[in-house]
């Protein structure tokens, strides 16, 4: 079967760039999208031909143990995006504005996207937000930064939206399609749905002329995301309805932590074979 160009690294561009991005959602290809958030497992991603590596304030749950993102500051958000831009070759690097990093003004979100991409070495960021934050995209790209919107449920305002809650039923497309419109002419090159239904989801992706990328939002965006922890069935917590599992490294972990330890307490490890000689 034939490899898809984008997520080919063998036939693909040596850098995932905007227009490339761009480029499948013209020809009805198709890019993913996964969280990252230390060196390893970006240089995996990356070689596994991920287009872009999405560094999440969705660490604050999953690297730092949280119970929300909404406590993650700028300054942690630099570091892990630093990591992950240490081991992308070819992915895109992408930073979330963290909670309280950008809602006061466009020149608050302007300081703190440049501060993602000069010293976090980000390409891009991610802004949570509707029409209202327009200005903010607009004054960020102005200054040379691109930008992902991202509607639909928005974890900064789960307390605003009541919870986990899927957006966009009803009356609400209608709101919602003009978010996007909204950010995508403010100089968006994307635009991220969540928990989105899927009708809603493919509606609002036919109006935009820049590719869509989904979680929870059904099959019609040109891409997908998941928290690479979900996917992998890494985490403790319940895994969303719309993530698919590929793997239980939870599992596979704690067996072989389990067989070191066993190993330890028996005098088995470290045998002979991994001692140093004279």
């Amino acid at each position: 079967m034939p490899q898809p160009y984008l997520g080919n690294p063998d036939k693909g561009p040596s850098r995932i760039r905007i227009h490339h991005l761009q480029q499948a959602k013209d020809n009805g290809e198709k890019f993913a999208m996964l969280t990252a958030y230390d060196v390893m497992m970006a240089e995996i991603f990356d070689s596994a031909g991920i287009e872009i590596l999405l560094v999440g304030d969705s660490a604050a749950n999953t690297v730092i143990g949280y119970d929300s993102t909404l406590p993650i500051t700028l300054e942690e958000m630099i570091v892990f995006t630093k990591a992950v831009a240490n081991g992308a070759k070819r992915a895109m690097v992408v930073a979330d504005l963290p909670f309280g990093s950008y809602e006061q003004s466009p020149a608050q979100a302007v300081e703190t996207a440049v501060r993602l991409m000069k010293e976090g070495r980000a390409q891009a960021v991610k802004m949570e937000g509707t029409a209202q934050y327009a200005e903010h995209v607009r004054a960020m790209v102005l200054a040379g930064v691109p930008v992902i919107g991202h509607i639909g449920f928005t974890p900064q305002s789960e307390h605003a939206l009541g919870g986990f809650r899927v957006q966009g039923r009803g009356d609400a497309l209608d709101q919602m399609k003009a978010d996007a419109l909204a950010l995508q002419d403010a100089g968006a090159f994307c635009i991220l749905m969540e928990m989105v239904p899927s009708p809603a989801a493919a509606e609002i992706d036919s109006v935009l002329r820049v590719p869509t990328i989904g979680i929870g939002a059904g099959s019609s965006t040109t891409g997908q995301v998941l928290v690479w922890q979900d996917m992998l069935g890494l985490g403790e917590r319940r895994t969303p309805r719309f993530v698919k599992k590929y793997a239980d490294l939870r599992s596979v972990i704690g067996q072989a932590v389990s067989e070191y330890h066993q190993d330890v307490l028996s005098g088995s490890f470290p045998s002979e074979e991994y001692e140093f000689k004279e």
